[in-house]
């Protein structure tokens, strides 16, 4: 008996993981489309960023150590300094006006894009989650 309880949860495990990473890859594919509508401007076509003036989102550790402020700046917009790689940005980014389901996709999209890795999932209620 213990044999097939636990022949049984090692199942649900490995269907609850196959599921979140065709959850993610569907989230990515939708942020990247969100990203090119709403932040490629700004941001650049490899998260490159304009030096100075709007951060790198390619391997930044500000995405990577400030989860629940980068979704806010998504979510909310973002005005005054921050320091990513170590240079000091000082500037305004507007509220893009997505939804939660939006600010969470291009979340995953940016988390596993250029150099950045995140296996954790970014959900709506995450993003619902967050206030100003």
């Amino acid at each position: 008996m213990k044999y097939f309880f636990s022949l049984y949860l090692l199942g649900v495990l490995c269907v609850g993981i196959l599921l979140q990473d065709t959850a993610l890859k569907e989230s990515i594919q939708r942020g990247s489309e969100i990203y090119a509508d709403f932040c490629i401007t700004c941001h650049m076509p490899q998260g490159e960023g304009v030096a100075f003036t709007f951060p790198p989102l390619a391997q930044s550790d500000y995405l990577l150590q400030n989860r629940e402020a980068s979704i806010r700046g998504i979510k909310y917009g973002n005005d005054g300094e921050m320091i990513v790689n170590g240079v000091t940005y000082n500037n305004t980014m507007a509220p893009m006006g997505l939804e939660d389901a939006e600010v969470a996709d291009v979340m995953n999209y940016i988390l596993n894009s250029w150099g950045n890795s995140s296996i954790e999932i970014v959900t709506i209620e995450e993003v619902e989650a967050i206030g100003k």
